[in-house]
């Protein structure tokens, strides 16, 4: 089918082969050419195109798998000693890594467009996805395909991957098609495409053209992020979309969207061994107050001569109730981070930092000594490059740490997290990831320091990047838990709504609240979060907070299932982060003093160890560890709010 838009290309693999028979008379020759999946408006398709010239296969060497290799970089004592003193002596000594260039992979048809001087081989072809009935898996020493039509009992010609890259091949198509093994056949993988109507709708919606719903089924952190400013948004306007076009009733929609997550149908039941939650009197919510931001001064009375925390439980303490002046974030946070030992001296630190320059210089030498010719046969390292370039060059241009052309923020961005690629490769880099690192390296304005503390808040986030979610599954679950106890009347009226899953909430808790706050007001959450206070999984009770200001609006102008998600997308940006804070520390208060708290809601918050505590030591905390009322401002130029 002609398209009325160039094709765009999806994956792309040079180096796959196809072995005529004796029967086809070439016997003697590989047939070598580029597998693509294309995106021909909205039709995913994919194509295999030959080369031009035939490969002679007594020269060719074929390899069971991928391999690569990495040049080290190693430091003479001399060297060491000569830069000891300065931290930023000592990092030019790795200035070499940035002069390892590497020129990017140019793309000769930009546009998509195809060679048509191969058109009419024939060994070419292209199929849509949604034409395919299954994919057999073979390993000759090296993995080839066998890709066979629904309505075709001849399959087309094996596709051998004699360079590697069949494995990549089969992750991009999961994109856009379930692929399940065969019950009969554990090489053979059935290809099922989801419901076209929905994907049509969505795919209209995203800069790259590609369904939501398509990416959702196999990439759900990258189809949230690939345009994820709006996410929420867009899944309103596709559902929106969907009824207009088959005037589907809400809960049709409902369920279609409940496919988008796979494994949240336990969102209406019950998460198998937590009781079913009945009406709690939780009596009156506590009054709660915040404190100032903890001061540079604050924070120096709370060294030793050596540099060493004194009382980490009160600057934690201090921390949660106020958050901290700009001034000391850099140094607070890498404790928050474990990045800093709180018990270090300072000449701890500094060595520590020495050595963690050389690991991480180390790691991105890997990747910046790749030559061309390496990433050509590397497809991860590609799609991780590219998602990476395209990411980086929309994350926060308005702040001014990152606007401009050729910011060398931008570019920091860049390497730390291709070398987050090296650090941790088989997640490598999912789309987003910048959102998270933006903000820690705009505090700690050093490339070493950032990618540690990034490496920190990935360590505790990084089930939500996972390919099967786990981790957001588990915290939709626990808010709706959490949601059933403080409010059941609000949530019944979400369940009455189709809204029970809590979509509505994936943006907030994939990303920490990053796309609704203000910048300033992001540093001020994630600093409170991650104290570790008052509780665990405290962001729940954030969320809880956020819907508690919203249920009288939605419930009084009955929001049905799109209203609720256009509303909660439209609060972005209008949300006050101090009045949130101060609401769901009170909420947690109110749990807390429940005698009947339903041990699910305890699991979920970890009081069991808290409540074999003596209320006599939180007490005595909350008023012991109060710093002094300041009014004065941070000297960066912020004053802290103080909510009554």
């Amino acid at each position: 089918m002609a398209a009325e838009f160039a094709p765009k290309v999806i994956f792309e693999h040079d180096g796959v082969f196809i072995h005529p028979s004796a029967e086809d008379g070439e016997q003697d020759l590989l047939i070598s050419g580029s597998l693509r999946i294309l995106d021909k408006d909205a039709e995913m398709v994919v194509e295999f195109r030959p080369l031009e010239d035939a490969v002679d296969p007594s020269n060719m060497l074929c390899a069971g798998k991928d391999s690569s290799s990495v040049v080290e970089w190693v430091q003479s004592p001399q060297e060491r000693n000569q830069h000891l003193e300065s931290q930023q002596s000592y990092e030019t000594e790795w200035d070499m890594v940035n002069a390892v260039s590497f020129k990017k992979k140019p793309c000769p048809n930009g546009d998509g467009s195809l060679n048509h001087s191969h058109e009419r081989s024939r060994w070419a072809f292209s199929v849509s996805i949604s034409d395919l009935r299954s994919i057999t898996v073979k390993d000759e020493g090296w993995t080839f395909l066998i890709l066979q039509l629904k309505e075709s009992s001849t399959p087309l010609p094996p596709l051998h991957f004699h360079q590697g890259g069949s494995r990549e091949f089969l992750d991009n198509l999961r994109r856009f098609a379930l692929l399940t093994e065969s019950a009969d056949d554990g090489s053979c993988l059935l290809v099922s495409t989801p419901n076209k109507a929905l994907s049509q709708s969505f795919e209209n919606l995203l800069e790259d053209n590609l369904g939501v719903i398509h990416k959702f089924r196999q990439d759900p952190y990258v189809a949230t992020l690939g345009s994820f400013s709006k996410v929420t948004n867009y899944i309103y306007d596709a559902l929106r979309g969907a009824e207009e076009q088959q005037q589907r009733p809400p809960e049709e929609v409902a369920e279609l969207l409940g496919e988008v997550i796979p494994g949240l149908e336990i969102n209406q039941q019950e998460e198998p061994g937590f009781e079913v939650i009945t009406r709690t009197d939780l009596g009156q919510r506590p009054q709660v107050s915040r404190w100032e931001p903890l001061s540079a001064e604050d924070w120096t009375n709370q060294l030793d001569a050596e540099g060493r925390v004194l009382d980490v439980a009160h600057v934690k303490h201090a921390v949660f109730k106020g958050g901290l002046c700009h001034a000391v974030r850099k140094e607070v946070w890498k404790c928050l981070l474990g990045y800093s030992p709180w018990s270090s001296t300072l000449e701890e630190r500094k060595l520590l930092q020495r050595n963690k320059t050389d690991e991480y210089f180390r790691m991105k030498l890997q990747w910046k000594s790749v030559s061309e010719e390496q990433e050509r046969r590397n497809s991860r390292l590609r799609d991780y490059r590219s998602l990476i370039e395209k990411d980086v060059n929309r994350t926060d241009r308005t702040n001014r740490f990152y606007e401009g052309i050729d910011n060398p923020g931008l570019a920091l961005l860049h390497d730390i997290l291709m070398t987050y690629c090296m650090y941790d490769f088989d997640l490598g880099y999912v789309q987003g990831m910048s959102d998270l690192l933006s903000p820690i390296l705009y505090v700690m304005e050093n490339e070493v320091d950032a990618f540690w503390c990034f490496v920190s808040v990935m360590d505790q986030m990084h089930q939500n990047f996972e390919e099967q979610m786990q981790g957001m599954k588990t915290q939709l679950i626990q808010l709706g838990t959490l949601l059933r106890l403080l409010d059941p009347t609000f949530w019944n009226y979400l369940e009455v709504q189709e809204s029970g899953y809590l979509y509505f909430c994936f943006r907030w808790l994939l990303i920490r609240f990053k796309r609704e706050f203000s910048f300033q007001d992001v540093l001020r959450l994630w600093e409170v979060l991650w104290t570790g206070l008052p509780c665990q999984n405290f962001h729940l009770l954030v969320c809880c907070a956020i819907l508690d200001s919203e249920k009288q609006k939605i419930m009084e102008e009955n929001f049905g299932f799109n209203e609720i998600l256009k509303h909660i997308n439209e609060l972005s940006m209008k949300l006050d982060i101090e009045e949130i804070l101060q609401k769901a520390e009170g909420l947690f208060l109110q749990m807390k003093s429940c005698k009947d708290l339903p041990r699910s809601v305890n699991t979920i918050l970890g009081l069991q160890e808290q409540c074999r505590e003596s209320d006599s030591s939180d007490s005595g905390s909350a008023v012991a560890h109060r710093p002094a009322d300041r009014r004065e401002a941070c000297s960066n130029g912020h004053t802290g709010h103080s909510s009554q």
